[in-house]
């Protein structure tokens, strides 16, 4: 029978944590408080995954919500506006400083936990949702999704925003915008996918952004926009406005299409995926 080095799995999920951490430190320190959008990424005609998530989690008022991978939080301060108890969670302390002066720009207040390891710093059961908007694609599995499955309540609802890696479009512009990505993420297959059923006793997924993918080629090929100079999956919310004429009949269509051919589903930019009766070690 094949051994494990837990040893040598530790030592290489400490050194992803400080890689992530340092890109997240630079890009924090790179942005400006004013230039971030939080009430934009959930009501915005672009934020369509986000409004999925909301149907989803249903009324938060009262709730316990983890905002996992929280960056400067953005997600857990638009639930916290709309009275949750929002704890939110990332490997960047830079990041977690931020979102404490934005949530009090928003006139809320959060908590934040930084994670120095692979246990989460939560207790069992200590969620009653738990929201992550592209980080499933940074962590191992085989110890962040145990980690999420613990700290969750039983009755709980996690729902994380995921690109996906078929679309072989996409993967020219992730190829393009390298200097925005880090060096351990790895958007998430179909099968990673049905793996998290081992932690899990309900996995579903829905997917977003097909023909409205449009909207990357017009950044890229009319507006002549630098991947590597502006990040596209942030743009898609500070353009909103003057996308909505394109996105709106562009949504109709992705609805039509996955509705009836399912399989597209896999060449669409981005997927939920939806968390329930997690299963306890």
């Amino acid at each position: 029978m094949a051994t494990v080095d837990v040893t040598a799995n530790l030592e290489s999920n400490e050194a992803r944590r400080k890689r992530e951490a340092e890109h997240h430190d630079r890009a924090g320190l790179d942005t400006e408080l004013s230039d971030v959008l939080v009430d934009e990424t959930f009501t915005a005609i672009t934020a369509q995954e986000n409004q999925y998530i909301l149907g989803r989690f249903g009324d938060v008022r009262g709730l316990t919500i983890l905002d996992f991978g929280s960056g400067m939080a953005e997600g857990g301060i638009y639930f916290a506006k709309l009275g949750a108890r929002v704890v939110a969670m990332d490997v960047s302390e830079v990041q977690l400083e931020m979102a404490h002066k934005l949530a009090a720009h928003h006139g809320v207040q959060i908590e934040t936990r930084l994670v120095t390891s692979d246990r989460l710093p939560a207790a069992d059961g200590e969620f009653d949702r738990v929201y992550g908007s592209g980080v499933l694609h940074h962590v191992p599995h085989d110890t962040a999704v145990p980690e999420l499955a613990r700290v969750m309540k039983p009755d709980a609802v996690g729902c994380f925003l995921e690109p996906l890696p078929y679309n072989p479009l996409i993967n020219v512009y992730r190829k393009i915008a390298s200097a925005v990505r880090t060096p351990d993420e790895r958007p998430l297959s179909m099968e990673d996918i049905e793996r998290l059923g081992g932690q899990f006793a309900q996995v579903e997924h829905r997917e977003f952004w097909l023909s409205t993918l449009l909207v990357f080629f017009k950044f890229l090929l009319w507006d002549r926009v630098n991947p590597n100079k502006e990040r596209y999956w942030k743009k898609i919310y500070t353009d909103a406005s003057s996308l909505e004429r394109l996105v709106r009949p562009l949504r109709r269509l992705d609805d039509a299409l996955l509705d009836r051919f399912p399989p597209l589903g896999r060449m669409c930019w981005t997927t939920v995926i939806t968390l329930s009766k997690p299963r306890k070690r």
